[in-house]
């Protein structure tokens, strides 16, 4: 590899990391932005995977529901998709569907693992609890968040 890429491609490359930048939220910013009232959280995770838990407060919309219920969402904020991961897509499809419907579609990094890890609320049969914050992911000493 060469040590910097040439002038064409280092644009190529900028503009990538831009558009992720425009597009993924990381977990504390989608928190705020739900705190806010400016975002709903989007679970598009199988139903057994939802029942297991997810994010508190979320919205259920499992792929094979999609398009029965695209009418369902909100158009007033912006919807933010998750999966189980990093190493699930199945929110990306999700979010190409919405896009292509015209909402306005946020993604989450780390899906549901990063929120738990973070130890952002969590829901299972009716019960909301928090996981004690992995130190690995938040970066946290007890004094402040970092993100």
């Amino acid at each position: 590899m060469s040590s910097a890429p040439a002038p064409a491609d280092l644009e190529v490359r900028l503009a990538h990391v831009e558009a992720r930048l425009a597009y993924e939220l990381d977990i504390v910013a989608a928190a705020e932005a739900v705190e806010a009232g400016e975002a709903v959280l989007v679970d598009t995770r199988r139903r057994a995977s939802w029942d297991h838990g997810h994010i508190a407060g979320a919205l259920h919309l499992p792929s094979p529901e999609l398009d029965a219920r695209i009418g369902e969402l909100p158009r007033d904020r912006t919807l933010v998709v998750y999966g189980w991961g990093p190493g699930c897509n199945g929110a990306t499809a999700t979010a190409r569907t919405l896009l292509a419907a015209g909402l306005d579609v946020r993604e989450l990094l780390g899906g549901y693992e990063y929120w738990v890890r973070n130890g952002f609320p969590t829901e299972a049969a009716g019960v909301v609890t928090r996981a004690t914050p992995d130190p690995l992911v938040t970066a946290d000493d007890g004094t402040a968040r970092d993100h």
